[in-house]
């Protein structure tokens, strides 16, 4: 491992023997090779340690830390951020797929746009063998110098897991720590989005894995989501209804903690106002994954030629 890589990857993981070894596969079989992969392991008790130690013991690049307690998902992502060095920070599922190619382009994209915060590129959801499913246009106006049309877009289009893309990490340290509360992601993604734009590679080298055990269909109901998030989550102190409303109050805090202008915290507040109008709506929160899945026959895309260990595999 370099003494200061430039780009730290943080893989938070809890019971992830399904399809880690995989996703470590594709990570470091990455073009770009200057990063540090920190590993948090959240006191797994199936295979995940085995797997981890076993590829640390391989790339010296991995930093493998096993937490003796399971704390959730939430605390767990925050934990590999604090740990991490780089001055780029990318986080990673231990479930998803990674184009080779996607760090470097995402890094050069940085390296080219000095004004850009985030980089991150073209994606699918894939399902657990691999195959993609639903490949999609990414939409959201989140390459606008304008903050307000940044967040206007993020809050009404279908998201992009732009939670997944390469950031500044001096960025990341102004940022509020991720929360717990239903959708805490979004709410945390719209600050990110306040302090500066984001550049799509047009390349899709994002593959989401959507299977029976991702954690959200694991936990169909919106407590047992942000337990899963943060085990202090439950009991009676955070009925459905508190969540919720700190979800809405989170996007509201972000609006008032960002580096914005009187006239751009308005803006801002006008089209919260009308989203949560919008909210009442039949059909508003459509989840991309949810969509009907692609005829295979139309697919142009080989996940097997693009992610590094699955050299071999029938396309």
């Amino acid at each position: 491992m370099t003494a200061q890589p430039r780009l730290s990857i943080g893989l938070p993981v809890y019971n992830g023997e399904e399809y880690l070894a995989e996703s470590l596969d594709a990570l470091l079989g990455q073009t770009y090779e200057d990063f540090e992969l920190v590993i948090s392991d959240n006191a797994s008790a199936d295979g995940t340690e085995d797997i981890c130690r076993r590829y640390a013991a391989k790339d010296s690049r991995i930093r493998y830390i096993r937490l003796p307690r399971n704390i959730g998902a939430t605390p767990n992502h925050n934990h590999v951020l604090a740990e991490s060095r780089g001055e780029l920070f990318k986080w990673a599922s231990h479930d998803d797929l990674y184009g080779r190619d996607l760090l470097r382009l995402c890094v050069e994209a940085l390296d080219e746009r000095p004004e850009m915060i985030l980089a991150h590129t073209g994606q699918a959801v894939i399902d657990g063998d691999g195959k993609v499913k639903v490949p999609y246009e990414y939409t959201l106006a989140t390459d606008s110098p304008n903050a307000p049309d940044r967040f206007r877009s993020l809050l009404f289009e279908p998201g992009g897991d732009d939670f997944y893309g390469v950031m500044r990490t001096d960025m990341l340290r102004r940022v509020r720590p991720m929360d717990s509360y239903h959708h805490a992601d979004r709410t945390y993604v719209a600050e990110i989005t306040l302090h500066g734009p984001f550049h799509q590679v047009p390349e899709l080298l994002y593959f989401r894995r959507d299977h029976p055990t991702r954690a959200e269909r694991a936990n169909p109901s919106k407590r047992s989501r942000c337990v899963n998030l943060d085990p202090r989550r439950a009991g009676l102190l955070h009925p459905t209804p508190r969540l919720l409303a700190e979800y809405v109050w989170g996007f509201a805090s972000a609006i008032r903690r960002a580096p914005l202008s009187s006239a751009d915290r308005r803006a801002c507040r006008k089209h919260l106002a009308a989203w949560m109008t919008s909210r009442v709506r039949p059909g508003a929160g459509e989840r991309v994954e949810d969509r009907a899945p692609v005829d295979p026959d139309l697919l142009t895309v080989s996940v097997d030629d693009l992610v590094a260990g699955r050299e071999g595999r029938q396309a």
